[in-house]
């Protein structure tokens, strides 16, 4: 008699998992919400307001994405039950290596759909603006801000996000002083607001010729894109804007015309610039773009300090702190301060592997 115990237990526990987080998300809610949305869209004048109508558009996908992913796992288990079942009938033992595969998958799909769960913060669902900066310390800073820019492109490919360079300083000898890039997708900003803070390194120096051990520093702004700015109102005289030329990859254009865009917002000192685009139109739109987003960050940032503070509670604030050491030397160790988690595999980090402390981040969040 083929013993499919094991596996049985393991299809239990996914059930209840899997109903647990479809409960969670409150799937028929999703359903109504997506349904006032498509209606929202059949509107006379509805996409004369681009930036609102891609808004909606971004929030449907998301909704979307929760409710197939819930009901295609919730469907998937009880297919896995029925093969289990029929096997056992058959007295299939060769069936026992697919239903394996099987259930190790939909472990998986039953985890990305609890993390699901986690993003329910209102910008969650919208597309992200990432700007890193190197530290102090000259070129072994500014190779080490290249380093994290290449393990977010590499995380962002294997998450199936886009990416686009929206500024872009070179280092002096090596590396990027700074750049600022959007990733698109599903839940980006959601999953990727776990990486802002400080980024520190520990390694030989491949620019010191006496091979001795450097600490580098980089930190890592996380924003939302924000496409409605109608929250956040801006007055115009609060504004400086300086033009320049670009700098950096470009083509013939580059260096030619004063296309790019430097906005300070007097009142708080934010700085956004932008010179991505070959229209210095296109490259202020942009910079505007990021300005409400870090102002809009910012206005979350300090309500939320605002409702610890009446709770009484008493809390470090993460925002530009120190969140992870990235040690290539003596040992290699990869190790979030905020939540313990470990990667000795700092090969596989550097290339993108770190949904492991996303994840874990998001749990304790």
């Amino acid at each position: 008699m083929v013993d499919f115990y094991n596996e049985k237990q393991a299809l239990a526990d996914l059930k209840v998992s899997a109903e647990a987080s479809a409960d969670a998300l409150n799937l028929e809610n999703i359903r109504q919400e997506l349904a006032l949305l498509k209606d929202k869209q059949q509107g006379e004048d509805y996409w004369k307001n681009t930036d609102g109508a891609k808004s909606d558009s971004q929030k449907i996908a998301s909704l979307e994405k929760q409710l197939v992913s819930a009901e295609a796992l919730i469907t998937k288990i009880k297919h896995a039950e029925e093969l289990i079942e029929l096997s056992e009938e058959m007295e299939d033992a060769s069936a026992l290596i697919e239903i394996q595969a099987l259930i190790a998958s939909l472990e998986k799909a039953s985890e990305a759909l609890f993390l699901e769960t986690l993003l329910k913060g209102k910008y969650d669902s919208l597309n992200a603006i990432l700007t890193l900066h190197a530290g102090a310390g000259g070129t072994e800073a500014q190779d080490w801000a290249e380093m994290l820019y290449r393990m977010y492109r590499r995380y962002a490919e294997r998450a199936g996000f886009q990416i686009t360079v929206l500024d872009y300083q070179d280092g002096d000898e090596a590396g990027l002083k700074s750049v600022s890039f959007l990733i698109s997708g599903t839940n980006a900003y959601g999953f990727l607001k776990a990486e802002k803070g400080v980024h520190r390194l520990v390694r030989i120096s491949p620019f010191d010729s006496n091979k001795r051990r450097h600490t580098s520093f980089a930190s890592l702004e996380v924003m939302p894109e924000i496409l409605d700015s109608g929250e956040i109102v801006i007055n115009p005289e609060d504004l400086r804007i300086d033009t320049s030329r670009s700098s950096g990859a470009g083509g013939q254009h580059v260096n030619k015309t004063e296309s790019a865009i430097r906005i300070t917002h007097i009142p708080t000192g934010i700085v956004t610039q932008c010179q991505n685009e070959r229209s210095q139109i296109q490259n202020r739109e942009t910079a505007m773009k990021m300005l409400i987003s870090k102002l809009t960050e910012r206005r979350e940032r300090e309500q939320a300090e605002q409702a610890a503070t009446i709770k009484g509670e008493i809390k470090k604030i993460e925002w530009g702190s120190q969140i992870r050491s990235y040690v290539f030397c003596p040992y290699t160790l990869v190790k979030d301060h905020r939540t313990g988690y470990e990667n000795t595999n700092v090969t596989a980090v550097m290339d993108g592997d770190i949904d492991g402390f996303i994840f874990e981040y998001l749990k304790k969040a």
